[in-house]
């Protein structure tokens, strides 16, 4: 990876705090590190080396090194001080709700052995940016540390994921059936430039709310209608009736209930069904036993059936399926925060939580000499200048990274020869009463009003058709919308767009709307939601012309422009940007589905329009090889976006900077190994005579960090506290030895502002720090769909965008309404057939993808 080739100079010295917390460690200090080990193994599955490691703190072999050590629950321990050589522990395995240990209960052996010695002299001389070995890997001493540094968190709270903790349910507030929120911290250590520093933040996630599993089923229905699988599977159960406490995890939610389902009982010599096997075998009269169907806490094969009534949720679960709309919402709304209580709660309330004081009980910080600083780091950054936005002879100021298009015309409006409006109806008493409605008729002529005054030919009568009221069944509603459309679309001469009129927010209505327009007519829709659309005049026309951007970029118009200055670093020689992403199937998805990637590129030297390459990724089963789009898919994406390049301009642009998105600090290594070379494919395919070969640029674009940048002075903060647009840090939070930045180009409206993370993982185009981050702060000025700046850099947000707009063309795969092929409780090579099954549909239901008409225009914005 290339190294940094300076740091930038431009716009206005502002110094911020951030929430990374310097730490003090000393220069030369060996930190023991021990594998550990615990048999038999094949009883020792995760949940149970928790409880296990925590069995072995209160044992009285190991009490006496407790204070200097820190593990991660499973097979790795560090210490402070050299232990005894292979020191052994007989563990007494009991559930903490046992209380003590059965006589039959199981007995582990934990062996503590010596794997290394890891010295902080390795990080200590190496934060200037030179290490004391360059062929030394820094990862197991870093990853120690934040052992320590985690270990108080893990003992206190509960972890989710690697890095996050929830320190008890005392501020918990509930979020939907069910399941309730609970604040917690983000804790990670990492070598920055001149300090080792510590990285906090707030963060919030959903747990289940303990209880009865049959209550809970019972208010699954009557919210949403169903039991959704998705919601219980994987979900931990304790049960009473062995007269003590035992822990399941549900494997499936059977389709069947206590009295349907039979199995062959040895004990009892006959098959008999689940309800008269509890009544006989522990004398339990089962009362749902027809009106709820039972859990498999068993595995693949070997199914073991338990009535949910039996069945108590465990304490302390993060919820990790789907939620709705509703509880979505909700869960944004209570994780907004503004700057000064962000600050707040992370000093005051994340420090003694996480263990993070001086003197804190139970913490090894002291045993390995380890001092956190108590206040946030201040690191210094810039503010870079805004562009100026030019319209149809007007250029306008920006102010606070926004604008509005108050008598201006797009730069380059399009001609509508005709248009359509579809009504959906449904009986909602926001809908028009029909096509002559005279309501209907103010509303459209204030739309074409709208885009006439931004300069777009548009006729005021567009044709109007309806559809009857849509059947309650998504399918058969869809398939009348279906059917209005192909009625009345004349194929041969189709009209520039379709305004669809929409009474509620329904998803699978979209996305099958969007699916049959966009792949089998071939035409442009606009979908308004009626709720929206229908409000007070003023409201009105500002929504309105938003709509107006969207269509006018879709039928290839530009709204607005730069000033030549700020986009001088990609007109000096033909340059092409590139955004690439891949969106991948949700939890509640079935197996088998497939990943789809999207690569835009922009198509002319105004960087507005860029149409874009979508391909399905066949799931491999390598987690680490997902998110990287496989050979030849890059290849052939990148071949479509060069010829038609070529096709608009007569010539191959002669650089190409590329901004990936959605890859982690952890895959970089694979996107140069794997999509580099394809790319390289790419531009050799249109060697002749002369070998084409641009220079290439690729940045990668983070969005899921932790980093935060706060204001320190009120002349460098926005009125809700946050930092400026155009904010940008390079100095001390980024990395000791890779090319990146923060860069904030929006104005944050809501909570905590959040910088986009920009680190240049190849760069043959050599750029300075300067061009690429005000560079790529000017471009964020450039997307269509807003008048303001935006968080992401826009092909990396149009990428993200044609990612969207794909998975509605198998919204009815990636979040299915029935759970027909999940394939859990079935052998081995019945799920697989049933995953070559999924992805076989998916193909199926992509067909074409895109229709001819639209593929070479942003039909996805």
């Amino acid at each position: 990876m290339p190294v940094r080739p300076g740091y930038g100079t431009l716009g206005s010295p502002v110094e911020l705090r951030t929430n990374f917390f310097p730490i003090e460690i000393p220069e030369s200090r060996v930190i023991y590190d021990y594998e550990v080990s615990i048999e038999p193994k094949d009883k020792a599955g995760a949940e149970r080396r928790k409880r296990i490691f925590q069995l072995l703190e209160s044992h009285q072999d190991y009490l006496p090194y407790v204070g200097h050590i820190a593990h991660d629950s499973s097979q790795r321990l560090v210490s402070a001080e050299e232990l005894p050589k292979n020191l052994s522990v007989q563990i007494q395995y009991y559930e903490e709700a046992e209380g003590a240990p059965r006589a039959e209960g199981l007995q582990f052996t934990v062996v503590l052995k010596l794997k290394g010695r890891l010295n902080t002299h390795m990080i200590t001389k190496g934060l200037g940016g030179d290490l004391a070995d360059a062929d030394a890997n820094p990862e197991p001493l870093i990853s120690a540390l934040n052992l320590v540094l985690q270990h108080h968190a893990s003992r206190a709270g509960v972890r989710v994921g690697r890095s996050t903790y929830f320190l008890g349910s005392s501020k918990s507030s509930p979020l939907g059936p069910g399941l309730e929120t609970r604040p917690g911290f983000f804790i990670s250590a990492r070598p920055r430039i001149e300090q080792f520093m510590v990285n906090i933040n707030t963060c919030i996630t959903a747990f289940h709310l303990p209880g009865n599993l049959a209550a809970r089923m019972m208010e699954l229905r009557r919210s949403r209608g169903s039991i959704p699988s998705s919601y219980l599977e994987g979900l931990k159960v304790i049960t009473q009736h062995h007269g003590y406490p035992h822990k399941y995890r549900i494997f499936r939610v059977t389709d069947t209930n206590a009295a349907q389902t039979q199995f062959h009982c040895a004990e009892l010599g006959c098959d008999i069904t689940v309800e008269k096997f509890f009544e006989r075998k522990y004398n339990i009269k089962l009362t749902h036993v027809t009106d709820l169907p039972l859990v498999d806490v068993g595995h693949t094969g070997k199914p073991v059936y338990m009535p949910v009534e039996l069945c108590e949720i465990a304490p302390n679960q993060p919820f990790r399926g789907h939620l709705g709309s509703k509880e979505t919402s909700r869960m944004i709304k209570l994780a907004s925060r503004s700057p000064a209580q962000n600050v707040d709660t992370i000093v005051r309330e994340g420090l003694p939580s996480l263990g993070l004081q001086p003197g804190t009980p139970g913490s090894p910080l002291g045993a390995f000499d380890i001092q956190v600083s108590q206040q946030m780091a201040i690191v210094p950054g810039r503010i870079l200048p805004p562009p100026q936005v030019a319209y149809r002879g007007k250029n306008i100021d920006v102010l606070n990274g926004s604008w509005n298009l108050r008598d201006v015309k797009f730069q380059a409006p399009s001609d509508v020869s005709s248009w359509m409006v579809l009504l959906v109806q449904t009986g909602e008493r926001i809908q028009f009463k029909g096509t002559d409605d005279p309501e209907l008729d103010h509303f459209l002529a204030r739309f074409a009003k709208t885009c006439r005054d931004c300069g777009m030919n548009i006729d005021a009568v567009p044709e109007r058709i309806v559809t009857p009221r849509l059947p309650p069944s998504p399918n058969d509603a869809l398939g009348m919308i279906r059917d209005t459309l192909r009625t009345n679309v004349d194929i041969t001469q189709k009209p520039s767009f379709i305004l669809v009129l929409l009474p509620d927010d329904d998803s699978f209505i979209y996305s099958g709307i969007k699916r049959f327009c966009d792949a089998t007519l071939g035409v442009h829709t606009m979908c308004m939601l009626l709720y929206n659309a229908r409000i007070e005049q003023r409201k009105q026309v500002q929504y309105f012309a938003n709509v107006a951007l969207k269509l006018n970029t879709k039928l290839g118009g530009i709204n607005h422009l730069l000033n030549a200055k700020p986009t001088a670093w990609l007109t000096k020689a033909k340059t092409m940007l590139v955004g690439i992403d891949v969106t991948h199937p949700g939890p509640s998805s079935p197996s088998g589905m497939p990943s789809i990637a999207a690569v835009v590129a922009n198509v002319d030297d105004t960087f507005v329009q860029f149409p874009t390459s979508l391909m399905l990724q066949k799931p491999d089963g390598n987690k680490k090889a997902k998110e990287v789009i496989p050979s030849p898919n890059l290849t052939s994406m990148m071949e479509e976006r060069l010829w038609l390049y070529r096709a608009r301009n007569g010539c191959l642009p002669e650089r190409i900077v590329v901004y990936r998105d959605g890859v982690s600090e952890g895959q970089y290594a694979a996107v140069l190994e794997h999509e580099l070379p394809q790319i390289s494919k790419a531009f050799e395919r249109f060697s002749g005579e002369t070998l084409y070969k641009p220079t290439l640029t690729i940045a990668v674009c983070g969005k899921q960090h932790h980093v935060r940048l706060y204001p320190t002075d009120k002349v460098n903060m926005t009125k809700n506290g946050n930092t400026r647009p155009g904010t940008v840090v390079d100095r001390r939070v980024t990395y000791v030895d890779y090319n990146d930045f923060y860069l904030q180009a929006h104005a944050g409206l809501q909570g905590t502002v959040k910088p986009t993370h920009y680190v240049v993982i190849y760069d043959e185009n050599r750029y300075s720090a300067d061009v690429l981050q005000q560079g790529t702060h000017t471009t964020s000025y450039l997307y269509v769909r807003a008048t303001k700046a935006v968080s992401l850099v826009p092909p990396a947000y149009y990428a993200d965008l044609a990612c969207e707009r794909a998975r509605c063309y198998l919204h009815g795969l990636f979040s299915p309404r029935d759970k027909s092929f999940k394939g859990k409780g079935r052998a081995p090579a019945e799920r697989e057939a049933d995953k070559d099954r999924v992805y076989e549909e998916a193909v199926e239901m992509w067909g074409n993808g895109v229709h001819e008409d639209l593929k070479e225009t942003m039909f996805y914005i």
